[in-house]
């Protein structure tokens, strides 16, 4: 995993959605095509918006707990959160522009 990337378990996540101002949450499992497809972008990002925004990986299937907890139905599912407040998630493989957009929109 990247220097940029937190990683994400169900013993820090509570934490780290607490004392991060902005931060998006990817939810992904090591089998998940998708989700394979989408790291290098979600990598990026974080390399491009590192000290403005923190990006966090949970590996639903290391975690379970707070993927149930988080209603994660589909992967990968990226949740944003501002000031510890999931203000929206979008599931799917989306281009580097769709997630730009909601970070501009939110933060």
């Amino acid at each position: 995993m990247s220097e940029n990337i937190v990683e994400l378990s169900d013993s820090n996540f509570d934490s780290v959605v607490k004392g991060s101002e902005k931060l998006i949450v990817d939810c992904w499992a090591p089998w998940c095509g998708p989700c394979r497809m989408l790291a290098p972008t979600f990598e990026a990002l974080a390399k491009e918006y590192k000290g403005k925004v923190t990006f966090a990986k949970l590996d639903t299937d290391q975690s379970p707990g707070t993927a149930v907890s988080l209603g994660i139905s589909g992967i990968p599912t990226l949740i944003f959160f501002r000031k510890g407040e999931q203000v929206e998630r979008i599931t799917g493989v989306r281009p580097r522009a769709d997630i730009e957009s909601t970070m501009k929109k939110h933060f």
